[in-house]
């Protein structure tokens, strides 16, 4: 039996791209000045992902200038136009809470080599050309090759 609740947060879910802790994401998210909306990239490391449903929630972190910054995001908002994951990221964990303890290269993830092939996207794959209709097929004789002798 479902509660009134619940029935609300599936009408509110949005699909989105599959992506895990450790991944590096692009998140196109609007942005109101005044009376004007743009839309600002924010691009860094997934860093955890929390709450389920509606309430799901994802904390990206990237260095700007050599500050570490975090932002978290509702990853059903309407304000969020749009999720590019950029590259997978090869991690252990499910909160990357110890890269806010580290700077400039030690603060990298090391990129996953292998993706399995339900997880990339099916590139559209070009089919063989049909063979020519109007070239006549070779015919192959039997006969020996005379070989032609000079003495």
């Amino acid at each position: 039996m479902t509660t009134v609740i619940e029935k609300l947060e599936r009408e509110q879910l949005r699909s989105q791209p599959d992506f895990q802790p450790g991944d590096r994401v692009r998140v196109h998210f609007q942005v109101v000045e005044g009376t004007r909306r743009r839309t600002q990239v924010f691009e860094g490391i997934v860093i955890k992902r929390q709450g389920h449903g509606a309430r799901e929630t994802f904390t990206v972190r990237k260095q700007s200038f050599g500050v570490g910054v975090e932002r978290t995001f509702p990853l059903s908002s309407p304000k969020i136009e749009k999720i590019d994951v950029a590259a997978r990221g090869d991690v252990r964990r499910a909160k990357l809470y110890y890269l806010r303890g580290r700077v400039g290269k030690a603060a990298r993830v090391r990129e996953r080599r292998y993706i399995a092939p339900d997880k990339v996207a099916a590139a559209p794959v070009a089919e063989p050309a049909p063979a020519a209709q109007d070239e006549a097929p070779v015919a192959e004789t039997d006969a020996p090759a005379t070989e032609s002798s000079d003495s």
